[in-house]
C-alpha cells in the first residue's frame, strides 16, 4: 500500500534524530516555502575584483541621479562599488612628503623611511605618490607610484617594510629617492580574539601595535640562538620573539647590527623550526605565559564600519573611531575620497541617521567633543537637525546629548519605523523623536535581553528580531523570547570570541532573517541559523541552519537581489593591494541562478541537503488495539516494514538528485544508507529495503542542479515483529 510522507516545514534539532519523528532533522543550503523544504538559490560574483581584507559593513543608496551604489567597508579599504567597479575612497590619516627606499640584494624586502612619525601599525595601508629618483634597482619609479602597501613589519616610528612581488637583482636601494606617502586611517584586524584570566591575554596569539620586523638570515632546526633581524630598534634589551610558530628568548640585542644573541630556541612550549629569509618577526616580550593572569581583559575589537546615507553623502564610521562622508552627487565623485565629518565626535562606537527627523546620532561617544579619551560606551550624541557639523547645545538648535543607565555598554542601534531601537548588553531602549525642548525621548523596554554582537540584529515592519547572549529575541510591542528549535545547536556551536563578526541580514524576498556567526572551531565566519519571519507560528516556528558564510549583507531594495560579502583567510590575491595578507572578500548578488558563478565564469555547485528525523511506518491501530485503516508515520516501530518501492514528487526539479533512505532497526542499531538518482523522468524506484525506521535525504550533488520538494510516497507492507 502506498503512504504518504509529511514533515513539518523547519528543523529541529533539540531532539534526538528518532524523536525528530515526523519533522525535518538537519540540513544545509536549503529554506521552506509555503511548507515545503527547497535548494536555496545561488549567487554571481559583482565585479572581476578581489578586495583586501574582510568586509565588514554594506550599506546601498543611490544619488540624486539615479546611480546606484554599493559601499563596502572591509578592515583595510572603504570601497564604493558602481556600474561594476570598485573605488577606493578610503580617508587619508596623514600625507608625508620625502619619503626614501631601502632594499636588500636578493630579498622582496623593501623599507620605506618617512621624514616623521608615521603612526602605522603592522597591515595599514600606505599609498606611494609622486614617486622620483629610483634607478639601477629591480624596483624603480613604476614599481611604486600610485600604488597600495600593506606594512609587513613596524621596525620603528619613522620606517615601515613592505614585501614586493619579486625580489632585488639589481643595485639595492639605500635610502634612495624621494616619494609622497599617503598614509590610510587604522580600522584594525581581520579577527576578533582575546580573553582574560590566567594563561591568556596574548599568549599564543596577535596584537595591534606589536613591534615587527623581518629575519635577514635563514635559521634552520639545528642553528644556535644567534638571530639577525633587518632591524631591532623597536625591540627590547632582552626578551622574546615570534618566528612563524616558535618563540626563542633573547638576552642581548645589538640594535647597530639588528642582532639579537643568547636565550633559547623553543620557548613557551613550541617546536624549533627552520625560518626562511623575509619572514616576519614578532616581539612577545609582553606576552602573558601559561601559568601567569592577565591585567585585564585583552579582547581584541575587529576592524568595523558603520554606514548610513544622509541623502546623497556616505556616512562612515570607523568602529571606535572617527566619522567620515562622501559625497556621491559630484560627477567625479569616485575619484574623490571620503573626508572627516568637520566638528563631529571622533570616536564612537556606532553612527546613524535618525528619520524622518535627520539628525546624525553617535552611540558609545565622547563625553567632550574632539577627546577621544572622554569616550563612554553608555553616551549618546546628536547633531542639529540638518546639519551634521554641529554639535553644540545652544538653545535655538536640536542637538543634543544623553546617557544611558541599563547597562555597561552600547551593543548598537537600527532605525524602526516609529523609533531607533537602540541595544545595550543587557537591556533594549527605544529612541523617539520628540521635537524641542528635549528633542529625543528615551524610554527601556527590555531587560535581561541584550544585543550579542553590534550587528546582530534588524527591523522588519514594525519589528525587532536580535540575538543576544542566551537566545533570540523579538519586540513589536512587547518584548517576546522566541521560540526556536534549533537554540541548542547554534549556542553550542557559537564561538563566543568574535561577537563583533555576527551580523544580522535580511532577505525579504523570501521573508528569511539570517544570523551569519564564526562556529567554534572557526574565528571566521562560517555558519548561518535562518529564521522565517512570515511563516512562521508559535506552534511551529521554522528555523534552519547551514554553512552559508556571509560577513555582511544588504536586503534588495535599491538593488533588485541581496548583495553580500564573502571573506576568506587562503587568499591574499587582492587587485590593489602589495603585500596583502589579510585575505579577500569577495562581493556576490544573492539569489541568482542554481550555483556560485565568480569572475569569468567559474562554476561551483551549491551542494544542498536536508535529512528527516527517524520514523516509524506501521498500521494505524484503533482503540482495541487491532490492526486497521493505513500506515502511519507515527508508528511505535513494533513492525519491521517492506518498502518495495517510492514515488518522487517534486515542485519542481532540474537536473539530478539523490534521494537516499537510511534505515535501522533500533535508535542505536548500525544505520544503512542507500542512494537513488532521480531525475525529472523517473517515475518510481523499486528499493527492497525492510526495517523498523527510515529517515528521508534530499540532495544534490552537481551544477545546475535545482529542487523543490513535493510529497513522496512509500509502497510498504508489513514484514512481521522480528
Amino acid at each position: 500500500m502506498l503512504q504518504k510522507l509529511g514533515f513539518a516545514p523547519g528543523f529541529n534539532k533539540q531532539v534526538t534524530e528518532t524523536g525528530a519523528e515526523g519533522q525535518w532533522f538537519d540540513g544545509d543550503n536549503v529554506r521552506f516555502r509555503y511548507g515545503s523544504p527547497e535548494k536555496i538559490g545561488g549567487w554571481d560574483q559583482l565585479g572581476e575584483s578581489k578586495l583586501t581584507g574582510a568586509g565588514r559593513a554594506l550599506h546601498h543608496w543611490d544619488n540624486n541621479a539615479g546611480i546606484k551604489y554599493a559601499a563596502i567597508g572591509t578592515n583595510r579599504i572603504l570601497y564604493v562599488y558602481s556600474g561594476g567597479t570598485y573605488h577606493d575612497i578610503t580617508p587619508i590619516r596623514v600625507t608625508m612628503t620625502g619619503c626614501t627606499f631601502s632594499s636588500a640584494s636578493g630579498q622582496p624586502t623593501v623599507t620605506i623611511t618617512f621624514p616623521s612619525v608615521h603612526g602605522m601599525q603592522e597591515n595599514d595601508i600606505v599609498l606611494m605618490d609622486n614617486v622620483t629618483g629610483l634607478s639601477g634597482s629591480t624596483f624603480n619609479n613604476a614599481s611604486f607610484e600610485d600604488k597600495k602597501f600593506m606594512a609587513t613589519s613596524v621596525p620603528n616610528s619613522t620606517t615601515i617594510t613592505v614585501t614586493m612581488s619579486s625580489n632585488e637583482t639589481g643595485t639595492p636601494l639605500n635610502n634612495s629617492g624621494d616619494a609622497t606617502g599617503k598614509i590610510y586611517y587604522h580600522v584594525g584586524p581581520s579577527q576578533q580574539l582575546g580573553g582574560f584570566g590566567w594563561g591568556t591575554a596574548n599568549f599564543g596569539g596577535t596584537a595591534s601595535g606589536i613591534a615587527t620586523t623581518t629575519l635577514s638570515t635563514a635559521l634552520t632546526n639545528t642553528t644556535g640562538t644567534t638571530i639577525v633581524l633587518a632591524n631591532s630598534v623597536a625591540f627590547p634589551a632582552s626578551g622574546e620573539i615570534r618566528i612563524g610558530t616558535e618563540d626563542i628568548s633573547y638576552t642581548n640585542n645589538d640594535q647597530a647590527t639588528g642582532t639579537l644573541s643568547g636565550g633559547a630556541r623553543g620557548v613557551n612550549g613550541t617546536t624549533k623550526a627552520t625560518h626562511n629569509a623575509g619572514v616576519t618577526v614578532s616581539n612577545i616580550s609582553d606576552f602573558v605565559a601559561w601559568g601567569d593572569s592577565s591585567s585585564d581583559d585583552v579582547t581584541l575589537n575587529p576592524g568595523l564600519w558603520v554606514l548610513d546615507n544622509f541623502g546623497t553623502k556616505l556616512i562612515a564610521l570607523i568602529y571606535n573611531g572617527a566619522c567620515f562622508e562622501w559625497d556621491s552627487q559630484p560627477t567625479n565623485a569616485t575619484s574623490i575620497r571620503a573626508t572627516i565629518i568637520t566638528g563631529a565626535p571622533t570616536a564612537s562606537r556606532h553612527v546613524l541617521v535618525s528619520t524622518p527627523d535627520r539628525h546624525l546620532v553617535f552611540f558609545g561617544t565622547e563625553t567632550t567633543l574632539g577627546d577621544p579619551s572622554t569616550q563612554d560606551d553608555m553616551f549618546i550624541r546628536f547633531s542639529d537637525q540638518e546639519n551634521i557639523n554641529e554639535y553644540t547645545v545652544t538653545a535655538e538648535n536640536t542637538a543634543g546629548t544623553q546617557r544611558l543607565a541599563a547597562g555597561s555598554r552600547i551593543m548598537g542601534a537600527i532605525k524602526g519605523r516609529d523609533a531607533i531601537y537602540v541595544w545595550t548588553d543587557t537591556s533594549l531602549f527605544l529612541m523617539q523623536f520628540v521635537g524641542q525642548p528635549f528633542t529625543f525621548s528615551f524610554q527601556q523596554v527590555g531587560t535581561n535581553c541584550g544585543l550579542i554582537g553590534k550587528n546582530a540584529c534588524v527591523e522588519v515592519d514594525g519589528n525587532a528580531y536580535w540575538m543576544s547572549e542566551t537566545g533570540f529575541f523579538n519586540y513589536d510591542g512587547q518584548l517576546k523570547s522566541m521560540p526556536c528549535l534549533v537554540e541548542d545547536f547554534v549556542y553550542d556551536d557559537l564561538n563566543s570570541t568574535p561577537r563583533d563578526l555576527i551580523n544580522c541580514g535580511l532577505n525579504n524576498l523570501f521573508t528569511e532573517i539570517n544570523w551569519f556567526y564564526c562556529s567554534n572551531a572557526s574565528s571566521v565566519v562560517d555558519s548561518v541559523v535562518t529564521y522565517n519571519y512570515l511563516e512562521s507560528s508559535t506552534e511551529r516556528p521554522i528555523w534552519t541552519t547551514g554553512s552559508l558564510a556571509r560577513t555582511a549583507w544588504q536586503d534588495s531594495a535599491v538593488f533588485n537581489k541581496p548583495h553580500a560579502c564573502y571573506y576568506t583567510t587562503s587568499d591574499n590575491d587582492s587587485f590593489d593591494v602589495q603585500g596583502n595578507v589579510d585575505g579577500i572578500t569577495i562581493y556576490y548578488a544573492q539569489e541568482t541562478g542554481t550555483d556560485q558563478v565568480n569572475a569569468g565564469g567559474v562554476t561551483t555547485p551549491i551542494l544542498a541537503n536536508i535529512l528527516s528525523g527517524d520514523f516509524d511506518i506501521t498500521q494505524r491501530r484503533s482503540n482495541t488495539g487491532k490492526t486497521v485503516g493505513t500506515p502511519d508515520l507515527r508508528g511505535d516501530g513494533e513492525y519491521i516494514m517492506r518498502i518495495s518501492r517510492f514515488i518522487p514528487d517534486f515542485i519542481e526539479q532540474i537536473g539530478t538528485t539523490q534521494v537516499s533512505f537510511t534505515t535501522r532497526d533500533y535508535p542505536n542499531s548500525t544505520p544503512t544508507t542507500t542512494n537513488f538518482p532521480i531525475d525529472p523522468t523517473t517515475a518510481f524506484k523499486s528499493t527492497r529495503l525492510r526495517a523498523r525506521s527510515i529517515a528521508l535525504k534530499i540532495s544534490n550533488t552537481a551544477v545546475s542542479q535545482d529542487w523543490k520538494l513535493g510529497t513522496f510516497r512509500l509502497d510498504i507492507a508489513p514484514g512481521g515483529m522480528r
